[in-house]
C-alpha cells in the first residue's frame, strides 16, 4: 500500500468514526445542558464552593464567574509550580522560575498549553497531575460553558438570563469530560501509553552515556489533553513520543479525540435552538474547511519537488516514521484548526507552504471545528458576520435564528474578530523590531520570521503548538506570550457573552419570504467564503513575509 493511499484510508476511517459518534454525543450534551436535575456528586460540589446552581445569571454575572474561576486557577497553578521544590513527588526537580511559572499557568488555564519547558525534565508528578491535568478538564469545561451561554442567547427571548456558569462548568466536567476521558484512557493504555508514578530510571546507553526517563500518569493526561483540545504533552516530544503515542492506531484515536466534541457540539447547538438543520449547516461549514485543509496539506507534503523528496516519497523530514506523511498531515491540520496544539511531527520541518497551512488554520480563529466550546462560539460569531454581509447585499435588516443583527450585535462581533489579529500582529512586530527577542530565532529570513509569527499566533489563538526552532524560554517570550494567551482567551469571551445577553433580550422575529435561509448550502458557502476572506485580508501581508515567501522561493 502506497503512503498516499494509506493517508486517504486513514482520513476516511476517521471521518466514519466521527460520523458514528456525532448524533449520540451531540444529543447527550444537549440533554446535559438543558436538564433541570442535579446529580448527587454535583450537589456536593455546589455545596463545597457555595454556589446556587439554579440561579439564572445575566451576562455580566456569568462573565464574572468565568473570570473569577480562571483567575483562581492561574494563581493556584503558579503557586504550585513555585513550590514544586518542597512538594512530595517532585522527582527532585527544582521550583519553576517566576516568568516560566506565569507563562505555564496562563497557558493551561487559557486552554492553550503552550510549553516553554521540557516536561520530563521540569515537572514532577504533583504539578503534572494536580495542576496541569486538572486545568485540562476545567479550562475545556469553561469553553463549553461560554458556548452554551451563547446558544441560549439565540434560543431564548425577552430575558437576560443565560443559565448558571457554575452549573454549566460542573456538568461539563462531571457528565461529559470525565466519562469520555475514563473510556479514552483505557483505550490508550491498551495501545501501550504508560500510566504509572515511576521515578527517574535508566533505560539504556545512548552515544556512550546513559539515557534516563521518568514515568508518569501519561494516559490519563494524554486523553484529556486531546479530548479537551488542550495539547500540553507530558514529554517534550509531545504526541511524537512513544510513551504518549506508541502506534498508528493510537495516533488515529488521538486525532479522533481532538475532533470529537468540537464537531459533535454542533448538534447540541441545533437541538438547543430548535432546528437540527442549523446544526448541520454549521457542521458542513466546519467539515468543508477541515477536509480542504487536510487535502492541501497532503498535497504540499507529498508532491514537493526535488530529488530527496521524490526518493523519500514526500517531505519526510520531521515526520515520525511510525505514522508517515499522511497521518502527520491529518494530525497537523486537526491540531491547528482546533485549539489543541498537540503535535506528532515537527511543524518547522514541513514544507514552506505546509507550514503556512498550519499557520492559516490558527489564523482562521480555530473554528473548523475549533476548540471545545470556543470553536462553536467562534463559528457563530462568523455566522453573525455572514448574515450581516448578506443583508447588506440585498438591502434587508440581517437576521439569524430569529434574532435581528443590529448595530450593537455587529459591533460586538467585530470586536471579537479584531482582538486576536491585533494581539498577534502587534506582539510579532515588537518582537521583530527589538534586538533581544530576535536572538531566540534559530533560523534567519522568512523561516525565522515564521517562527516568531507562529509563536504569537499559537499563543493568542490559544492553540499552543510550536513551530519549533525558537527559544521561547526567555523572560520576553514567557511574559509576552503569557499575556497574549490570557488576553486572547478572555477578551473574546467578554464580547461573546455580551452578544449572548443582547440576543437573549430580543423578541423573536418571524421568518418571511425574504428571510435568508441559514440552514441551506448557499448560506454554508457564504459562511466559508466570509471566513476565508476576512482571514486573508487580515493576515495576508504577514503570511507573505513568512511561509509564502519561503514556499515560493
Amino acid at each position: 500500500m502506497g503512503p498516499v493511499l494509506a493517508g486517504v484510508l486513514q482520513l476516511l476511517a476517521l471521518t466514519a468514526a466521527l460520523a458514528l459518534a456525532y448524533k449520540p454525543l451531540g444529543t447527550y450534551m444537549a440533554k446535559v445542558y438543558t436538564s433541570d436535575k442535579h446529580w448527587r456528586v454535583e450537589k456536593w460540589i455546589y455545596k463545597g464552593i457555595g454556589a446556587n446552581p439554579d440561579t439564572e445569571m445575566r451576562w455580566p454575572a456569568y462573565l464574572r464567574g468565568v473570570l473569577a474561576f480562571s483567575a483562581v486557577g492561574v494563581l493556584f497553578l503558579y503557586l504550585l509550580q513555585r513550590l514544586q521544590g518542597v512538594l512530595p513527588g517532585s522527582l527532585g526537580f527544582a521550583s519553576i522560575d517566576p516568568d516560566q511559572a506565569f507563562n505555564t499557568a496562563a497557558s493551561f488555564v487559557s486552554n492553550t498549553n503552550w510549553q516553554s519547558y521540557y516536561g520530563e525534565q521540569a515537572m514532577g508528578h504533583v504539578v503534572q497531575t494536580a495542576g496541569l491535568a486538572v486545568q485540562n478538564f476545567v479550562s475545556a469545561a469553561v469553553g463549553m460553558a461560554v458556548a452554551v451561554a451563547l446558544v441560549r442567547g439565540f434560543a431564548r427571548s425577552r430575558t437576560g438570563g443565560l443559565g448558571n456558569f457554575w452549573a454549566d462548568l460542573v456538568r461539563g466536567v462531571v457528565r461529559v469530560l470525565v466519562p469520555l476521558a475514563v473510556v479514552g484512557a483505557l483505550v490508550l493504555v491498551a495501545c501501550g501509553v504508560i500510566q504509572n508514578f515511576s521515578g527517574i530510571h535508566e533505560v539504556g546507553q545512548f552515544m556512550g552515556g546513559s539515557q534516563q526517563w521518568n514515568g508518569g500518569a501519561v494516559a490519563s493526561q494524554e486523553v484529556i489533553k486531546e479530548l479537551g483540545t488542550n495539547g500540553g504533552g507530558y514529554f517534550n516530544a509531545n504526541s511524537a513520543h512513544p510513551f504518549e503515542n506508541p502506534t498508528p492506531f493510537s495516533n488515529l484515536f488521538e486525532i479522533f479525540l481532538i475532533l470529537l466534541i468540537p464537531f459533535s457540539i454542533t448538534r447540541t447547538f441545533g437541538i438547543m435552538v430548535g432546528s437540527v438543520k442549523q446544526g448541520y449547516a454549521i457542521l458542513a461549514t466546519m467539515a468543508t474547511i477541515w477536509v480542504g485543509f487536510v487535502a492541501l496539506m497532503m498535497w504540499t507534503e507529498f508532491s514537493h519537488h526535488g530529488p530527496a523528496f521524490e526518493a523519500a516519497g514526500g517531505a519526510t523530514e520531521g515526520k515520525e516514521v511510525r505514522f508517515g506523511i499522511g497521518a502527520s498531515s491529518i494530525f497537523a491540520v486537526s491540531t491547528t484548526l482546533t485549539s489543541t496544539g498537540a503535535v506528532d511531527s515537527f511543524h518547522s520541518s514541513f514544507t514552506g507552504l505546509g507550514g503556512g497551512i498550519a499557520l492559516l488554520g490558527m489564523m482562521l480563529g480555530e473554528i473548523a471545528p475549533g476548540g471545545v466550546g470556543s470553536g462553536l462560539y467562534g463559528m457563530l460569531i462568523m455566522a453573525v458576520i455572514a448574515v450581516f454581509i448578506a443583508g447588506l447585499m440585498v438591502g434587508r435588516t440581517p437576521e439569524y435564528l430569529g434574532k435581528k443583527i443590529g448595530s450593537r450585535e455587529i459591533k460586538l462581533a467585530a470586536c471579537y474578530i479584531l482582538i486576536t489579529p491585533a494581539l498577534v500582529l502587534v506582539f510579532t512586530a515588537f518582537a521583530m523590531a527589538l534586538p533581544t527577542p530576535a536572538n531566540s530565532m534559530t533560523n534567519s529570513g522568512a523561516h525565522g520570521f515564521s517562527e516568531i509569527l507562529y509563536a504569537y499566533t499559537s499563543g493568542a489563538n490559544n492553540n499552543g503548538s510550536a513551530f519549533a526552532g525558537l527559544n521561547a524560554d526567555t523572560q520576553w517570550f514567557n511574559t509576552t506570550i503569557g499575556l497574549a494567551m490570557l488576553l486572547g482567551r478572555f477578551l473574546p469571551m467578554v464580547f461573546v457573552l455580551a452578544l449572548a445577553g443582547s440576543l437573549a433580550e430580543q423578541k423573536p422575529v418571524p421568518a418571511t419570504a425574504g428571510t435568508l435561509r441559514t440552514d441551506k448550502p448557499l448560506y454554508a458557502g457564504l459562511l466559508v467564503g466570509t471566513i476565508i476572506i476576512i482571514t486573508g485580508l487580515t493576515y495576508f501581508p504577514a503570511l507573505a513575509l513568512g511561509p509564502l515567501a519561503e514556499g515560493l522561493a
